[in-house]
């Protein structure tokens, strides 16, 4: 399955480009430890998150989409210098970030009605596979980041540029956001009715139920070698 990015005329490899989320997991991912010491089990090892294949493999779900330019934050000042040329015809913004007002956000959960939101600009039109949508949300998992992107379903918007918008929720941050830092992470899906059926296991689901509980317990690799590898031949 493909999906095809592009970018404007002279952008190519000024741009940094969308990738695969699994080949950009955070550093603190990768040094987290497989297990730790708990007090509160007097000072027995408890696994950490990264022995939770789901948590690992949402981080690693989909494509992740990167802040196009440096940002620089300094006292609530937003600056950048994103290099990327003009061209003639096209609308696009060269900056790496936008914003939407406050009153756009009226009524919305944890918006400040005195502060702008931000918008980060998509420098990629996207071509999805038939019959495919793509959920964008904030980069799973991804607290350390001073802002939380909102989630939109976007369906196939092959000529357009799917912008993310974002609460700023760290006003003390200062620093630098790195050309490529993860704004967005889309993940492929089918729009299709569900319907829902809810009731008691008999006997036998039970029994199985009970069997993989104390599988788990035992194995933490029981996950991955029993459903990613049926899911694998399906």
């Amino acid at each position: 399955m493909t999906i095809e990015f592009r970018c404007l005329p002279g952008w190519k490899g000024r741009l940094p480009e969308p990738k695969p989320a699994m080949g950009a997991l955070p550093d603190w991912l990768k040094a987290m430890p497989r297990s730790a010491v708990s007090e509160l089990l007097g000072g027995g090892e408890v696994r950490t998150v990264k022995q939770c294949p789901p948590f690992v493999d949402a981080m690693g779900a989909g494509i992740v989409f990167p802040l196009i330019a440096d940002l620089r934050v300094e006292e609530g000042v937003f600056e950048w210098d994103s290099g990327l040329p003009a061209h003639p015809l096209a609308r696009l913004t060269r900056s790496p970030v936008g914003v939407h007002l406050p009153e756009q956000l009226t009524g919305f959960p944890g918006a400040d009605p005195e502060r702008f939101a931000v918008k980060f600009t998509n420098g990629w039109t996207m071509r999805l596979p038939e019959g495919w949508s793509m959920l964008f949300s904030h980069p799973h998992n991804r607290l350390d980041l001073p802002f939380r992107t909102l989630t939109g379903l976007v369906d196939d918007f092959a000529g357009g540029f799917v912008h993310f918008p974002a609460l700023w929720v760290d006003p003390a941050f200062e620093g630098v956001l790195a050309a490529g830092t993860p704004v967005a992470q889309g993940v492929l899906v089918r729009r299709a009715a569900l319907t829902i059926s809810c009731r008691e296991m008999d006997a036998k689901e039970l029994a199985e139920s009970l069997e993989l509980q104390d599988a788990l317990d035992a194995d933490p690799g029981v996950y991955r070698k029993r459903f990613r590898a049926k899911t694998a031949h399906e």
